[in-house]
This record gives C-alpha cells, structure tokens and sequence, in this order.
C-alpha cells in the first residue's frame, strides 16, 4: 500500500515536534510573528503554483494549503501547549497528506483510480486512529498521574481500548481498499471477496 506521506509536511512535523517538546511556552509577540511567517510562506507557495497547469497545479496548491494548515495547528499545540493541540496538529498532518494524495489519484482512471482514493482514504483513517489513541493515553495517564493506583489500572485499561479502537478503524479502512481492488477482477471477484472477509474477519 503506498502511504501517501508529504516529504515536506512530514519534516515539518518532525521539526516542530521536536523543538515544542523541549521549547518553553511562547510569548505573544513570538506567536503573532510566527503566525506571520506562515501566512507569507503560504503565499509564496501557493504563488509559485502559478507556473504550473492541469491537475500538477492542483497536487502544488493542495500541498501548499495543506502545509500551512500542519503549521497552524503545530504553532498552535506550542503555543499552547496540550493532549488536545498536539492532537489536532496529527489530524491536521492527516488530512493534508490526504488532500495531496486524492489530487495525485486524479491522474489515473478507473479502477486503478478508485483503489488509490481508498488506499489514501485508509493511509489517513490510520493516521487519525493513532492520533486518537495516543490522546485517549495521554489523558488517561495525566489523570492517573494525579489520583490513587486504581485510576492508574483504570488508565491502562482505557490505553488498551483505545489502541483496539485504533487497530479496528485501520482494519474497516484496508478492508475497504481490498473490496475495491476486488472490483477489477471480474469473474475472480466473488472469490477475492470472499478471502478479503475472511482476511479482516468480516461477515
């Protein structure tokens, strides 16, 4: 399965979260003109689009969008930092690295088409599980951290649901990449169907 990533957003990322984990809360002024320097970066991408045509313009202006986006959200989780933000900033990488991908689709046709939406569509459906697993964690250990050993057993547990959660929704969204990819097979159809249920437990 191809996995869809934005070499660019992915770094950024990277950066981002390395320097909010060790950088101290940010001032005011810090964040206005950091807010700034996104908004002008955007605008240099997105002009720099300009030169391109057809659907290769489209790929240029969804990576742009989708990387001011990922560094809103990331300059939002250091300026203010939380379990919350930090999740939303994931979402944000989620949905950008799919946006590009859907535009990368658009260069195919038929089946081949529809199998690479899912892939995307399943690629960002796993990135979200994760993200929202590792919040439910977070939370569930900060709230442990302050009370009794009983919460502590109780926040294991709720971690242990979440990533089952996590593994289920990935599970549903490869489940819906092998159907369409059974779609081309023809008169094999049936029997691809038949192994993908029984491959991801399905009924």
């Amino acid at each position: 399965m191809n996995k869809f990533n934005i070499n660019a957003i992915a770094i950024a990322i990277g950066l981002a979260f390395s320097a909010g984990a060790t950088a101290q809360t940010m001032s005011k002024d810090e964040y206005k003109s950091a807010k700034d320097g996104i908004a002008a970066e955007s605008k240099s991408a997105k002009a720099a689009c300009g030169s391109l045509a057809g659907n290769a313009k489209d790929i240029c202006r969804a990576e742009a969008g989708g990387k001011e986006k990922v560094a809103r959200a990331e300059l939002e989780a250091r300026y203010k930092p939380s379990v919350n933000a930090r999740y939303k900033a994931r979402v944000a990488a989620a949905d950008a690295n799919f946006a590009v991908a859907k535009e990368k689709c658009d260069d195919l046709a038929g089946n081949v088409k529809d199998v690479c939406v899912k892939e995307a569509k399943a690629a960002a459906v796993a990135a979200k599980a994760d993200a929202k697993a590792q919040m439910k964690t977070a939370n569930a250990n900060e709230k442990a951290a302050q009370t009794s050993a009983g919460a502590r057993t109780k926040a294991r547990q709720q971690g242990a649901d979440a990533r089952k959660d996590a593994a289920s929704d990935k599970r549903d969204a490869d489940y819906a990449v092998a159907k369409e990819k059974c779609d081309a097979l023809g008169d094999a159809k049936t029997n691809c169907l038949n192994d993908a249920k029984a491959r991801f437990g399905k009924s």
